[in-house]
Parts: structure tokens; C-alpha cells; sequence
């Protein structure tokens, strides 16, 4: 049941800029640090010397957090709005399929899209290190632990976000939350580490990196399961 509700999701953001989004904010990650790197490339090649792949991935990592918030909190409300906009909530719950396999399909259509993302940074980074003549001594394993736990780690934010945005027709609410919490994601360093915000920096900075992405897979699923409960219940306009 859920399998064919998230393939007729598939169908239905055809054309809404989803896929467009989900190469967006990694080509800019990537993008900013070609021009980082561009610009300053004997200085920086010669004051890393010995550790230009460390230091490319230190630098993309001030940006990952924000990035994630404000994907997630695109990605979330863009899909919601697909039913939102042409009021078909009805229409949609009408049909013989359990609620929570709506919500659950529209959870794992963020996931996928998001982990695209994620994969589409890995990739953009490997490329833009040897492009940098950088060398073939490739971190592989440090690149797909920046790409992929920090997004662990948000996934309270996702659970939350898309919860938020599939119960109101109104999206400004959650669209300004996750806008703040972007925003604050940067300013949030002098927190405590295991304030939520802060997961997807330790998520890959931290001393315990799987400590952090488990608390937030965690943390997500207790949030997805009352988001569940909620939509199962609520009247859908």
C-alpha cells in the first residue's frame, strides 16, 4: 500500500522544481568552494599543504547545517503543497489506503530526495578535489561521513517539518521556523552539543559522530511516529 502511494508521489512532483532543488544545494556547496579555492589557490595549497583534502571538507562543513535546514524545510513544504494547492487532501483520504501510509510515503519520498542530495555532494566534492589537483589519496571514507550524517542527524527536523507542513494549508509558520532554525544553526556552536540544532555539525565534527546521527534517527522516529498519530486523526482540509 505504502509502495503505491509513493509511487504516485513520484508522478505527482514532476515538474513542481523538486528534483531542481535536490542538485541546487549541493552544486552550491560545491560551487562556493570551486571559488574559494579559485581564488586563493596558491595561498591556500600552500599554507594546507599536506591536508587540502581535511581542509576542503572542514570548509564545506561550515555550510552543511544551513544547507540541511533549509533543504529540508523546502523539500518538506514543496511536497505538501502538491496537495495543498489543488485541495485534493480530500480526495486523496477519500481513497482505500491507510492514513499513515500517506504520510509514511511522503516521509520516504524526503528521505530519498534528500539522500540524492547527499550522494550529489559526495560526488561534487570528489570532483572538485581533483580538479584541484588535490591528489588520488581520496578520503572516501570522511566524504561520505560529511555527507551523509549530518543528515542523520536532521532528521528530527525532517520528521517535524513535514509534519507541520502536510497539517497546514498555511506554510508560512513552518517555512519561518525553518528559516530560523537555519539561520540559528549558525550561531549555535557555543550551545551545548547535544542541543538538536547543533547534531548535524557533531554529526561529523563530533567526538562521538554515530553517537549524534543515532540520536537524531532516534529523535526523528519519535517525532514521525506522533506525526502519524496526529495525521491519522486530524481532519485534512
Amino acid at each position: 500500500m505504502m509502495g503505491k502511494a509513493l509511487s504516485s508521489d513520484f508522478l505527482k512532483i514532476r515538474g513542481k522544481g523538486l528534483w531542481f532543488l535536490v542538485f541546487l544545494g549541493p552544486a552550491g556547496l560545491v560551487a562556493m568552494q570551486a571559488l574559494n579555492f579559485g581564488l586563493r589557490y596558491d595561498y591556500l595549497t600552500e599554507r594546507y599543504s599536506g591536508r587540502l583534502w581535511e581542509t576542503l571538507l572542514e570548509n564545506i562543513l561550515m555550510f552543511v547545517p544551513i544547507a540541511l535546514y533549509l533543504g529540508i524545510t523546502l523539500v518538506a513544504s514543496l511536497l505538501a503543497n502538491v496537495e495543498h494547492h489543488t485541495n485534493a487532501w480530500k480526495q486523496l483520504l477519500a481513497l482505500p489506503i491507510a492514513r499513515s501510509a500517506v504520510f509514511g510515503a511522503k516521509f520516504a519520498l524526503c528521505f530519498l530526495l534528500l539522500a540524492v542530495s547527499c550522494s550529489v555532494l559526495a560526488v561534487g566534492t570528489i570532483a572538485l578535489g581533483l580538479s584541484l589537483r588535490f591528489g588520488t589519496d581520496i578520503p572516501y571514507g570522511d566524504i561520505l561521513r560529511l555527507s551523509f550524517m549530518p543528515f542523520l542527524a536532521a532528521l528530527p527536523a525532517l520528521a517535524l517539518f513535514l509534519w507541520l507542513c502536510m497539517t497546514m494549508k498555511n506554510q508560512a509558520l513552518p517555512i519561518t521556523l525553518g528559516v530560523v532554525l537555519a539561520i540559528g544553526s549558525v550561531f549555535s556552536y557555543s550551545l551545548s552539543e547535544w542541543v538538536p540544532v547543533n547534531w548535524p555539525l557533531f554529526g561529523y565534527h563530533g567526538t562521538h559522530p554515530w553517537a549524534f546521527a543515532g540520536a537524531g534517527a532516534a529523535l526523528g522516529a519519535v517525532i514521525l511516529l506522533a506525526g502519524l498519530l496526529h495525521f491519522g486523526r486530524k481532519d485534512v482540509n
